[in-house]
């Protein structure tokens, strides 16, 4: 719920019965706390705030804040407590277990999955589906996380703990804890000593399974790999390389030495010609980090490459591959030396049984789409509505903060009808932004919804795209569609030319595959000649419904972003 910035609507000191009602909803929020407890957590006298918030989802959100600190956060009715107050009370929320390495993903907004939770030697706490529960790491009581449970304890157990387990909504190095005073959590000893207990059915498949919240970059979002964790006596820290004492080579020289043994068993067997251009974001998800060996984790942020592209990038200046960005941010492997004598030279390690299973399971990434926003920028001629609420040229704004700005300006400069609220009277300003020349001196008032209209057709479009994984872009103008024609050629023989895929982040030479497999008809991939270093997938014949269905309700693309679906043939008539 805070993996990203907040907007802070207002913040003002609490009132003596405010205190009072917090302390009691406390009480009867958790019980397990004692009236002591309750009068220290929500004290009589100390500075205490209420700061109302709006998450970046649009949540609504009241926190409390004691000591520059925030406390507690209400979420529609519901109070719950923030790490900062858990750190003082450990005990409040049951708590499960789980690994450090889930805690970055876990920030980021991802959901905790089942395979990620370690078992104690005295089992799961029991709890209801719908519990507020706090989330530990491994060797330390002080949560990290609270969340609400998907499931009950019960259910936990007969799904093999398989699936979602908690809906997590806060975390320690959010952006809730960034208000306060950014402390580390203190050490908790843990109440037993013994090592967690770990299944034999939980440890086969025991893999950083989180959910797609997540709010990292994309290229840093596959880094993970969803490999097998370490055992509970290794470091979960090491990226699962366990060096050898003797060993001494760094952590990095070995990564830096799995990412180009990965590199060149990828190409060496998984790429083929017909295969290019690959987009580098499919070259490391669908094959790079499938030839990760069994029990080995790649995370490329602990080379010494840092990121996908530097390493591409020196693979280029050995001459084994050549990168090109074939559209606006996405770059593209286009070409692949096979006769390099790194390649040629490269033994393919004999995998194992067990990791050909996982690696033939890891083929393909599943794509989710893009969540897409339509976005208004304010233009020169409409600078002067818009200063007041702190916004000049340029700025960038949603629909509904249009709305609110507009409906202030006109009640703050008292322009509402006396007589009809539904009327609103056109002040000079308004009346230069929003009206035609030849309406300046006739039209006088406007209902809400005309005015409202009128405004945001003034403002320039934008939009804001927002992949799995990514941080949002923002864009001027409108999003081109997918655009979907049919063309005649020789032998008057039809085609499907479908166009700008890359702007949804689907790969064309992916989408061509699955056309030819579907349709059995042949595909080409070639250059979009009305667009500049882009693709277009061409299909022989009239496969437009089966584009459609690929589009649709596999990738789940909305139909508004898709043009051309009515060309599809009609039932009976030949394609």
């Amino acid at each position: 719920m805070f993996a990203k910035a907040f907007r802070v609507k207002s913040n003002t000191a609490i009132k003596g019965s405010d205190r009072r009602k917090l302390r009691a909803d406390v009480t009867a929020a958790f019980p397990t706390l004692g009236t002591d407890q309750a009068s220290e957590l929500v004290p009589g006298k100390e500075e205490l705030n209420i700061v109302k918030l709006y998450a970046h989802r649009g949540d609504a959100v009241t926190v409390y804040v004691s000591g520059g600190n925030p406390i507690l956060f209400e979420l529609e009715k519901n109070l719950y407590p923030t790490v900062y107050t858990l750190w003082s009370y450990p005990d409040l929320l049951p708590a499960f277990i789980t690994w450090p390495l889930v805690l970055e993903k876990l920030v980021g907004g991802a959901d905790l999955m089942l395979p990620g939770i370690v078992v104690p030697p005295a089992g799961l706490p029991q709890v209801q589906k719908g519990d507020l529960c706090a989330i530990v790491l491994v060797g330390n009581r002080a949560p990290v996380a609270i969340g609400v449970a998907a499931m009950s304890t019960s259910e936990m157990l007969t799904s093999g703990l398989k699936g979602r387990g908690f809906s997590v909504l806060h975390t320690y190095e959010d952006h809730l804890w960034q208000s306060g005073d950014r402390s580390s959590p203190p050490f908790i000893a843990p109440l037993t000593p013994d090592p967690p207990h770990v299944s034999e059915e939980q440890d086969d498949m025991r893999r950083l399974t989180l959910e797609g919240k997540e709010e990292e970059n994309g290229e840093d979002q596959q880094m993970c790999g969803q490999k097998t964790l370490p055992e509970a006596s290794e470091d979960p820290g090491n990226g699962g390389l366990n060096p050898d004492p003797a060993d001494s080579k760094t952590l990095q020289e070995q990564m830096d030495e799995l990412l180009q043994q990965c590199f060149l068993h990828a190409l060496k067997c998984r790429v083929k010609k017909t295969d290019l251009p690959l987009l580098t974001s499919t070259f490391l998800g669908s094959h790079v980090f499938s030839c990760c060996p069994e029990g080995r984790q790649l995370d490329i942020k602990k080379s010494s490459y840092k990121k996908l592209s530097k390493f591409l990038q020196q693979m280029q200046q050995e001459q084994i591959i050549q990168v090109k960005e074939l559209s606006k941010g996405v770059e593209s492997i286009v070409a692949v030396d096979w006769k390099h004598p790194r390649i040629t030279s490269f033994v393919i390690p004999e995998p194992s049984p067990t990791s050909q299973t996982i690696q033939e399971g890891s083929r393909e990434q599943p794509y989710h789409p893009p969540d897409i926003k339509p976005l208004y920028c304010v233009p020169a001629s409409m600078s002067l509505l818009f200063q007041e609420s702190g916004h000049k040229k340029g700025s960038v704004l949603e629909g509904s903060e249009v709305r609110m700005i507009i409906i202030n300006y006109a009640k703050k400069n008292d322009l509402v009808d006396a007589d009809n609220k539904n009327l609103v009277h056109l002040d000079p300003i308004l009346c230069d932004c929003i009206l035609e020349k030849n309406e300046q001196h006739t039209v006088m008032k406007l209902p809400w919804d005309n005015l409202l209209t009128r405004c945001l057709e003034k403002l320039q479009p934008a939009y804001q795209v927002t992949f799995p994984g990514q941080e949002p872009i923002v864009k001027k103008g409108k999003i081109c569609p997918i655009d979907i024609t049919l063309a005649q050629r020789t032998y008057n023989k039809k085609v499907t030319v479908v166009r700008n895929l890359e702007a949804y982040g689907l790969d064309p030479c992916t989408v061509a595959a699955k056309l030819q497999q579907r349709c059995q008809a042949s595909t080409t991939v070639t250059p979009d000649p009305g667009a500049k270093d882009s693709l277009q997938v061409q299909i022989q014949g009239n496969q437009v419904h089966h584009l459609g269905r690929l589009l649709l309700e596999e990738y789940q693309l909305p139909r508004k972003h898709i043009q051309g679906l009515e060309k599809a043939p009609k039932p009976g008539k030949k394609k």
